[in-house]
């Protein structure tokens, strides 16, 4: 079996390659370290071993001849491993002696690059390390040396005479020492420096200066360092994200979560998940369909759990629909539609059960036309009141319930220290089950943004103060609503 050395990259888990993120899913073992993105070890099946190795500066969980003999004897037991590594395997992260180590066991193993912090971070912060005019070359150079060796291979004096850019890892303790031997050298003091901590990270944070000066701007590992006048360079557009260095809460269902953490994570928010809810099949027959003039979908939880476990139970798909007229409470009910090969032939104009009364016909003829409502077990029942009232003869059908979902202590414990900037609600239940597992009020600082009016109103009825509700009541109108009130006055 193969030992797979794959680079993470700098941080952001959008950066892992095709064939690093194959690796993953099929991994029986990973080994990872510190600068490897939980988001990327949790692409690892979850039976798959997980061995954290924990190597940072000035300290460490294993010793890289430990970590050697992890992978050997792993690599020996005959599973598929996967050895990730934060940045590039082979650009200072000690991949060479891994490889070394597993061609001398008789190991076969393969390398996958991966974005290095060198590149990654500087370009997250709006330097490129080369630029026309600028900067024809770039030197990566790292700042900690093995101290087991006794001397040092950096010549900083010869360094600072190359000229172009020179980007410095691992070097953050050894600052002081670097700025003197550069400035010694020949470089001058006023040439430009930029340090990059944490790059591509939600953590990413980045100061311009000058070489004289940078070491006295408090840099803490890890950090890039980039030395020469593409440092002077400001092309910043990760840190000019609307919800950059913004923590948001989202309490939607973990299964509808993705898309709205999508969205948060893209515009440069740290997602905290606590899904308040969590979706439950029932037990329903469909009944015959033939018999009904309308079929109502109230959620696109309503339209899976509908043809997944109530058609295809019996053997029936989409086609079951056909001559019916089919209504959705909103775009991603009727999105939810459209993937399962029905177009809605109703959406209301808003996206609640009021507007979709108000956007039905008159029933009939014949009078009494039928209706089936399919909607989770606890709903309000402005829907099927309404349509009665029109003249309409209505069946509810629960395909599903919801149910309060275990949260992370420690997401909770953010929340009632005031860390977080936004919580958003996208339904009644997230509210009343996201209090009761949080047991008191979030702080008054945080800002609460809701879905729709409804979800709103039950917010308030709970006590807290809603700073926005969506004018549309979608995801993307969530998200409008959630910058605009993240906006700093």
């Amino acid at each position: 079996m193969t030992v797979y050395l794959v680079g993470a990259g700098p941080g952001d888990p959008g950066l892992i390659t095709v064939r690093g993120a194959e690796l993953l899913a099929r991994a029986e073992v990973v080994v990872f370290d510190r600068l490897a993105s939980p988001a990327l070890v949790a692409l690892a099946p979850p039976e798959a071993e997980r061995i954290d190795v924990g190597k940072g500066a000035g300290h460490a969980v294993l010793t890289q001849d430990e970590i050697n003999d992890v992978l050997v004897d792993r690599g020996r037991s005959g599973r598929a491993v996967v050895r990730l590594k934060g940045g590039d395997p082979f650009v200072f992260g000690r991949g060479g002696e891994e490889a070394e180590a597993l061609a001398a066991a008789g190991i076969d193993f393969e390398v996958v690059p991966g974005v290095t912090s060198a590149i990654g971070a500087p370009a997250y912060a709006g330097i490129p390390v080369t630029h026309r005019g600028l900067s024809t070359h770039v030197t990566i150079v790292t700042g900690h040396e093995d101290p087991a060796k006794g001397r040092t291979d950096v010549d900083w004096e010869a360094l600072a005479a190359a000229g172009g850019t020179l980007v410095i890892l691992m070097g953050a303790g050894h600052l002081g020492d670097i700025v003197t031997r550069l400035i010694a050298g020949g470089l001058p003091a006023d040439t430009p420096a930029a340090a990059v901590t944490w790059g591509t990270t939600p953590a990413h944070a980045s100061v311009r200066s000058t070489l004289g000066k940078i070491a006295e701007c408090g840099v803490e590992a890890p950090a890039a360092i980039v030395v020469g006048e593409v440092a002077a360079l400001n092309l910043s557009w990760f840190e000019n994200r609307p919800l950059f260095g913004r923590r948001v809460v989202v309490t939607r269902a973990r299964e509808q979560a993705s898309e709205l953490r999508t969205q948060l994570q893209g515009l440069g928010a740290t997602v905290l998940e606590i899904p308040a809810i969590a979706v439950r099949p029932v037990a329903f027959d469909v009944p015959p369909l033939e018999a009904f003039a309308w079929v109502v979908f109230t959620s696109a939880n309503g339209v899976n759990a509908f043809f997944d476990a109530g058609l295809a139970a019996s053997g029936r798909d989409a086609r079951a629909l056909s001559g019916l007229n089919v209504a959705a409470i909103g775009p991603g009910t009727a999105t939810a539609l459209a993937e399962r090969g029905i177009r809605a032939d109703l959406v209301p104009p808003r996206f609640v059960a009021e507007s979709l009364v108000d956007a039905f016909p008159p029933a009939g003829p014949p009078a009494g036309e039928r209706v089936l409502v399919a909607r989770a077990a606890v709903a309000r029942d402005v829907l099927p009141e309404g349509l009665t009232a029109k003249g309409y003869d209505v069946e509810v059908l629960t395909v599903y319930e919801t149910v309060a979902a275990e949260v992370d202590p420690a997401m909770i414990e953010a929340v009632r220290a005031g860390e977080v900037d936004a919580v958003t609600f996208t339904s009644s239940s997230t509210v009343t089950n996201f209090l009761e597992a949080l047991g008191t009020l979030p702080d008054p600082s945080v800002r609460i943004v809701a879905i729709g009016p409804v979800t709103a109103e039950t917010a308030r009825a709970h006590g807290l103060t809603v700073t926005a509700v969506a004018e549309e009541h979608t995801i993307a109108g969530l998200v409008a609503t959630l910058i605009a009130a993240l906006k700093p006055a």
